[in-house]
């Protein structure tokens, strides 16, 4: 699904790093051995709550990075960051290196876990907006950091991360579970697979481990003699990272193996070059294993012992791997008026309930969120109907577009092939209805 695509994997290629805080993050006195944070599952995504300097912020939770990144948050007497510097900073796409502060020495409260000298790095642009376009208020990306010094139990089903202190765990005796080495590269975890190809050759990948990447898989072309683009694919807007647009080429991977466990016909994508400029400082590297693939899993990531541990989760191991047929990508618009009719039955003056009664309507004008398509793929369903960048979403299939998630949204767009989709939109302020077909491209 198109807001699932959002990759902040390896979002940043610093080119300027503050030296470490002393102490890094670890579990307050009197919270015991462990400590639970629930985060909110969105669009395969983990997102928690948690404070720097009493500022109370929500992040995604993302392996694929370092360092914690802040942005849409405004600095203010009650927000200060302390020992601030300003640099450039470089990521995924295709523009220019944006505006960014650094700064070190702040305190990070998140339930039980905390770090009293955090660095982070803050981006100063408005161009980079998160919440936009996963639908719900995103401050920052917290990375790796948070994890180096624990045993981390991720529980897709649940929607709750478990910290445990390394000396005190024991692992659970599990019979379905199987651990696999993690390698390590600038802070970042990596494990390595087999994938097989549209050839029928099975080959080893070396994949960084990315809980903030949305896609189920990216492979680089060409990494590897074994790694090419199949026949069968098409273009594709496969996300945005700090530096701009990310363009690519969706295709179907027939089978991937890890262990013993067995994923056929996943979803893949493979990046063009021009957005991946700053993605092969490891030269390794063949590709990102992102949340898509990982919430089929309960994850046990032990960096201190440099392992990860799987078993199957039953309630996503076995879903189809959807990708969006129409053509549309979406981001949260804004707020809208809305009138919104409500009802109030009053009994007439000396009657019974069984009596006749009142029944009195009123209206009222109500904000609502709204959904705009932010991009549009040439020669899609939705492009050929007549739909345009732009367009603010009202209508789908006859019900309202603000009562429905942007992850609801973006199922409606995944369903099977040839299903029947009619869109209201407003078009500076003029209301239009298309109608088009969901088209299966592999």
């Amino acid at each position: 699904m198109r807001a699932r695509n959002l990759l902040f994997s390896c979002l940043i290629f610093f080119l300027y790093s503050p030296a470490k805080a002393q102490g890094g993050f670890h579990i307050a006195y009197g919270s015991n051995e462990k400590v639970v944070v629930p985060f909110q599952l969105v669009n395969n995504m983990m997102v928690i709550d948690a404070s720097v300097n009493g500022k109370e912020l929500s992040f995604l939770v993302d392996t694929g990075i370092k360092k914690t990144i802040l942005f849409n948050v405004k600095l203010s007497d009650s927000f200060l960051l302390k020992n601030v510097e300003n640099f450039k900073l470089r990521g995924l796409g295709e523009g220019e290196a944006i505006n960014a502060i650094s700064s070190a020495g702040n305190l990070f409260r998140c339930k039980g876990l905390i770090n009293a000298g955090l660095s982070l790095f803050m981006i100063t642009d408005d161009l980079f907006d998160l919440s936009a376009k996963m639908g719900v208020d995103i401050h920052g990306i917290i990375g790796g950091d948070l994890f180096e010094d624990f045993v981390v139990k991720i529980d897709y089903s649940r929607q709750k991360l478990t910290f445990y202190d390394p000396d005190t765990y024991k692992y659970p005796k599990c019979k379905t579970c199987e651990s696999f080495p993690l390698d390590f590269y600038g802070g970042k975890p990596f494990i390595d697979l087999y994938a097989t190809n549209s050839e029928g050759t099975e080959h080893k990948v070396k994949l960084l481990i990315d809980s903030g990447a949305g896609d189920s898989m990216w492979l680089f072309p060409y990494s590897d003699p074994n790694i090419f683009i199949p026949e069968n694919n098409f273009d594709d807007y496969l996300g945005r990272g700090l530096s701009g647009h990310i363009y690519g080429k969706r295709a179907k991977l027939d089978h991937l193996r890890i262990g013993s466990f067995n994923l056929y016909n996943a979803n893949v994508s493979y990046p063009d070059s021009t957005s991946m400029v700053t993605m092969h400082s490891n030269k390794e590297r063949n590709g990102t294993l992102g949340a898509g693939i990982l919430k089929r899993f309960h994850v046990i990531m032990d960096y201190p012992s440099r392992k990860i541990t799987l078993k199957k989760n039953k309630k996503y191991f076995n879903e189809p791997f959807l990708y969006n047929k129409s053509g549309i990508e979406i981001m949260y618009g804004g707020e809208m008026l809305v009138k919104e009719k409500g009802t109030r039955i009053n009994p007439l003056e000396g009657q019974t309930r069984q009596s006749i009664t009142n029944i009195i309507y009123s209206y009222g004008l109500t904000y609502k969120p709204s959904f705009k398509i932010s991009v549009i793929r040439k020669g899609s369903p939705a492009h050929l109907a007549g739909l345009r960048a732009g367009d603010i979403i009202l209508e789908i299939n006859g019900k309202a577009a603000y009562t429905m998630s942007m992850e609801e949204v973006n199922h409606i767009f995944s369903q099977k092939a040839d299903k029947r989709i009619r869109i209201k939109v407003d078009r500076n302020g003029q209301h239009l209805n298309y109608e088009f077909f969901l088209k299966t491209l592999l």
